[in-house]
């Protein structure tokens, strides 16, 4: 795969999603289109160090292809994270940045012949957003789906509403959000982490083959590749993208 080059980008738009997280609009104007696959990822080259190494920041595309030269991030701000900070607190509506991308192969397989498992934390929901509705809107042919969403509190989630209405357009689209440190009594969330979701639907439905892909931070992958093959699955099955 030819590396792309750097390419400059301007932010049209910001918003908040969260108290600690934000969505970037961004179009890349010497493009007509700018050309992705769901799933992929771009590198910003953001001003916070002399070495370049240390300037890049990687992440997810959180929109999908639409035919246009305008992509979304959804960041988290990290504590003490140089880059982070930056964009929350340099970053407006008309700052350029500089990129390079598309990137990764963390991306859906020709054919979908098998029930797909999305696994994520926090913003590891980005990549996945992009492959559902790029699923939806090109009328992929594929399997059960099942996007299963980690965060510590309700406050805390991403495209809440967006995947709901998502999985009442596609019946074959689960939507599986679970929150690790919500209280009270609410009894229509579910409570707990994301591995106890897949591993009792694989169990209940039988399921013998399927692929998982896995996005987010180091310990949740570690483990989840761990139960994934407890459960009977290959390795080859598991695809993953880390963060951090």
């Amino acid at each position: 795969m030819a590396v792309q080059p750097w390419r400059t980008g301007k932010v049209i738009r910001i918003e908040n999603e969260t108290s600690s997280t934000r969505r970037f609009w961004i179009e890349i104007p010497e493009l007509p289109s700018f050309d992705f696959k769901p799933g992929q990822f771009v590198t910003l080259d953001l001003p916070i160090d002399e070495k370049p190494s240390k300037r890049w920041r990687s992440y997810s595309i959180a929109s999908w292809p639409d035919g246009t030269n305008i992509i979304e991030l959804v960041i988290v701000l990290l504590e003490g994270g140089l880059g982070t900070n930056y964009l929350f607190n340099h970053v407006t509506v008309g700052s350029e940045l500089i990129l390079r991308g598309p990137q990764g192969v963390f991306t859906l397989p020709d054919v979908i012949d098998k029930d797909l498992f999305f696994i994520c934390t926090g913003t590891g929901i980005a990549p996945f957003r992009s492959m559902a509705h790029y699923i939806r809107d090109h009328d992929v042919p594929h399997q059960n789906i099942y996007l299963i969403f980690g965060c510590r509190l309700l406050c805390d989630g991403l495209y809440n509403s967006e995947m709901k209405e998502l999985a009442s357009q596609m019946s074959s689209f689960n939507y599986i959000p679970t929150y690790s440190r919500e209280g009270g009594d609410n009894t229509e969330i579910r409570r707990g982490y994301v591995h106890a979701i897949y591993e009792e639907i694989c169990k209940e439905k039988g399921i013998t083959a399927a692929r998982f892909y896995l996005c987010g931070w180091k310990n949740m992958i570690d483990e989840a590749k761990q139960r994934i093959q407890a459960l009977g699955f290959d390795r080859k099955s598991i695809h993953q993208e880390l963060y951090g």
